[in-house]
């Protein structure tokens, strides 16, 4: 994820799945596919979403590898980790530059736009590109939110951004989906916090104010675009989540 995003699939019993997983991993029986695919319209329909048939595909593929692979991590160096009691508040990264597969939507809430972006980033990684196979998962998913003029809500264009695995960062295969756009990104310096539970306007909101509670006052970072980092499966009660604040130099 996002929302039904990333991993739908850890929510899912063993016996329900596939185990024998390959490079082609066989498909499921009907029966299958029908749990699997009613699994994630329940999810899409906590939010406002419809997942369409045609996702039934890349929902089986995604479910099966995550079964029997590890995602792997975007890449970074921790600058420094700032805690109390022994407990870390938040931590300062710089991640490299690179490859990105990213997708804007702009759907009337938040949750529903990085849904929509993530099921098409979704059908890019499982075979829907220049190279016709699965790429593998990376995480985290990243969402790039900017702030309405009165710094009290969002806009509604939210971008959401795929890192391409190592493999295939100098050559990154193309998308087949116009909307679907390649970006070579800037190394990023940001200031993060670690929060639990479902991503929604009203639930990121509380975590940008505390951040900059603990900061305090600066202008060393920026206060109108903010990233969001999905990092588990929303089916998951204390699912991993990041806000990202972004430093102006990194």
């Amino acid at each position: 994820m996002a929302l039904i995003s990333l991993e739908d699939l850890d929510g899912l019993e063993d016996e329900e799945l596939d185990n024998d997983i390959t490079d082609n991993p066989e498909p499921m029986e009907d029966d299958e596919q029908q749990r699997l695919y009613t699994h994630w319209q329940a999810i899409a329909s906590t939010h406002q979403v419809s997942v369409p048939r045609e996702m039934t595909g890349p929902i089986q593929e995604l479910t099966q590898r995550n079964q029997a692979q590890e995602r792997e991590q975007v890449p970074f160096s921790s600058i420094s980790q700032h805690e109390k009691m022994g407990e870390v508040l938040f931590e300062e990264r710089v991640y490299p530059a690179g490859k990105w597969a990213c997708i804007t939507e702009g759907e009337k809430l938040y949750e529903q736009s990085i849904s929509m972006g993530f099921m098409k980033l979704m059908k890019f990684i499982c075979k829907e590109n220049s190279v016709g196979r699965y790429l593998g998962m990376t995480v985290p998913i990243v969402n790039s939110i900017q702030m309405l003029e009165d710094g009290n809500g969002f806009q509604k264009d939210i971008l959401t951004a795929y890192y391409l695995p190592a493999q295939f960062q100098a050559n990154p295969p193309q998308p087949t989906d116009p909307d679907i756009t390649i970006l070579q990104r800037e190394a990023l310096r940001v200031i993060t916090l670690t929060f639990f539970g479902t991503t929604t306007e009203e639930t990121i909101m509380p975590q940008i104010n505390l951040l900059w509670e603990m900061l305090g006052p600066s202008e060393e970072m920026h206060r109108n675009s903010y990233m969001v980092a999905v990092y588990d499966n929303p089916g998951v009660s204390c699912r991993r989540n990041e806000i990202w604040f972004i430093r102006r130099d990194p």
